[in-house]
């Protein structure tokens, strides 16, 4: 755990932290399955629902690697409808 910190504070301005609007209501499992997906994309460096308002979902990503289209795009590959609302 110390070393992620060590790498974020390395490059703090390389990551960035999105909220994305998730349209269905998802069961957990699907959720978690969203989440472990997303976290072998390459360059997401987290990705959770957020608690007691599980159609929000906040990522975190290193914008050297990839973009916010592409984080959405990987969401919505997983055949859900969703929507970038905007950096946290």
């Amino acid at each position: 755990m110390g070393e992620a910190a060590y790498r974020l504070q390395q490059k703090p301005e390389h990551n960035v932290e999105i909220v994305v609007h998730v349209d269905e209501a998802l069961e957990e499992e699907r959720r978690e399955d969203v989440v472990t997906r997303l976290g072998q994309t390459e360059g997401i460096k987290s990705a959770d629902f957020c608690p007691l308002r599980f159609h929000l979902m906040v990522i975190s990503y290193d914008r050297e690697v990839i973009g916010s289209q592409e984080v959405l795009a990987s969401i919505k590959s997983q055949d859900i409808h969703a929507q970038l609302i905007g950096p946290v």
